[in-house]
């Protein structure tokens, strides 16, 4: 059943992401002096006393403006409100009603949907009576809090319940493949996140840095659960200057951590560079599972053999990149976009492949037979029998005579021989000596 939908809106810098981070119990928006940090709608389930609904951070409502970014965040805004139902605006209490607050205000009263006033910034009683200004807006009886300090957040969240339908109750989660999109800046993630969706609900622009926080969007493929996550782009750490930037960064590679298969765009017309292998050699390092995207396609000229040459060509620079699947596309036209997504759920699968006791023994005597561990000092290395104790990804426990003694080359072999046997293709495959 679906949740209801909560919107938090208001102008820039009236502390919209810390009360959605104060209901969520940790920080998932970024949160900063600056105006404008928030910029794409961020959603997040919310239980409060059993009861669920899905909140929604909007960026700084900011009306008529010539600004490209700006006003596609005041698109972002409009959508927000079109989807809830519920509308918590909130303002300043230390600054009092504006100007951009009242415009804000005719919105919400003309979009006819259920809202409730919110005045932030309130940390003692003294400042409660400056509330009363905001009854100017027309949007009912306002209700003060701190979102910094959580004065009073527990009241505003009662509040919202009881004007919320009786449809939240809580269920128990269901895991289902986490796909985390991951790039440097500019290179169309948030492009190929709105060709999935068929709609403008991430803000796009060629300014490198438009998205700042992780967005996590429920998806479905072929009757199939998915969770896609955009993310900032990725710098690397020396040119990671603004105190923003630092944590769209931190963010970013949270959400590579929690994902299952990280999809990687690469500008297609840049080519691959250094900081891509080192998101791919990031990823690896966690045990995700990895799906290259050459993105903007459509942009280089090409023959029927261009893609195989580009290919060949990624291989001998990059040689440790034939381990996963590479996809052309172009998130603008929609090329090969869902293709994208077939793969990373197929790599999701082949990460929590389980291989039996029995069949991975067998192969270890085929290798014994044709490839056995090289002898160190005389001393013969023996390979006694394997097993997997873990999936995601799969991990293959060796035992042998003398681990310390098997050298780095032969546990590459290992790794590239059951890749081969058991079809591994863009996960990696952790191979592990321990004692007899």
């Amino acid at each position: 059943m679906r949740k209801p939908v909560v919107a938090i809106v208001g102008r820039p810098n009236v502390g919209k992401s810390t009360l959605f981070n104060r209901f969520l119990g940790q920080r998932k928006s970024v949160v900063d002096d600056m105006p404008g940090v928030t910029r794409d709608r961020i959603y997040a389930d919310i239980s409060w006393n059993r009861y669920v609904f899905t909140q929604v951070d909007t960026g700084g409502y900011i009306p008529r403006t010539e600004e490209q970014i700006a006003d596609a965040v005041g698109r972002q805004v409009e959508t927000a409100l079109g989807e809830a139902d519920l509308v918590v605006m909130v303002v300043d209490v230390k600054t009092g009603p504006t100007d951009w607050d009242n415009e804000l205000a005719r919105m919400i009263r003309s979009a006819q949907t259920k809202h409730l006033l919110v005045v932030n910034k309130v940390d003692s009683e003294k400042d409660e009576a400056d509330a009363s200004g905001f009854y100017t807006l027309g949007l009912g009886d306002p209700v003060v809090v701190s979102a910094l300090s959580g004065r009073k957040t527990g009241d505003l969240l009662d509040e919202i319940i009881s004007r919320l339908p009786e449809t939240g109750e809580e269920e128990e989660e269901v895991r289902i493949p986490r796909l985390t999109i991951v790039g440097r800046p500019n290179v169309g993630k948030s492009t190929f996140v709105n060709k999935l969706l068929g709609e403008d609900r991430m803000v796009v622009s060629d300014i490198p840095g438009t998205t700042r926080d992780p967005v996590d969007l429920r998806m479905k493929r072929d009757g199939r659960d998915f969770l896609m996550v955009d993310t900032a782009g990725l710098r690397r750490r020396a040119r990671v200057t603004e105190r923003v930037e630092y944590y769209s960064r931190v963010r970013t590679e949270e959400a590579l951590r929690r994902c299952d298969t990280a999809i990687l765009l690469v500008d297609g017309v840049e080519g691959f560079t250094l900081q891509d292998t080192r998101i791919v050699e990031e990823a690896a390092g966690l045990g995700k599972g990895i799906v290259i995207g050459i993105n903007k396609w459509d942009l280089v000229d090409k023959d029927d053999s261009t893609s195989g040459r580009k290919v060949k060509d990624l291989m001998d620079r990059f040689p440790s990149l034939s381990d996963y699947p590479v996809i052309f596309l172009s998130a603008l036209t929609g090329q090969r976009t869902w293709r994208m997504i077939d793969m990373a759920l197929e790599v999701h699968d082949r990460r929590q492949l389980r291989i039996p006791t029995r069949e991975l023994n067998g192969f270890l005597a085929e290798i014994n037979a044709s490839t056995p561990p090289p002898s160190k000092r005389g001393r013969v290395n023996r390979m006694m029998y394997c097993v997997q104790p873990t999936t995601g990804p799969p991990t293959i426990l060796f035992f042998t005579n003398r681990p310390k003694d098997v050298p780095e080359n032969y546990r590459r072999f290992l790794e590239r021989r059951l890749r081969e046997r058991y079809d591994l293709l863009g996960t990696p495959v952790r191979v592990v000596f321990r004692q007899k």
